[in-house]
């Protein structure tokens, strides 16, 4: 078992613990994972590019997790190496150039 699948069965068992299942449905997971990057896009907002080197990093850390969290619970893990495949196709390496 990799850490990515040992994350998310600790996510599952919280949720389950809680009973909280019935409301992670598809609808109700994108939500909470806009309303989580919303709050992390909040750290930031006003701030300068030079400012937002200093925004507190616990709790930039903290919604970082949540955002991880709420995406991870339906298991998409198997979703990630696809991704990667078709990024990887619509975006070569030759393209990026500094």
């Amino acid at each position: 078992m990799n850490d990515i699948q040992i994350l998310i069965d600790e996510l599952v068992k919280f949720r389950d613990a809680r009973h909280w299942e019935q409301f992670h449905n598809t609808k109700d997971l994108a939500l909470a994972i806009s309303i989580e990057a919303a709050e992390l896009n909040e750290l930031f907002l006003w701030k300068t590019t030079e400012e937002s080197e200093f925004v507190d990093r616990n709790k930039l850390k903290e919604e970082l997790a949540d955002v991880f969290a709420f995406s991870r619970i339906p298991d998409t893990a198997d979703l990630i190496p696809q991704i990667l495949c078709l990024s990887t196709r619509h975006i070569p390496t030759d393209l990026l150039k500094s």
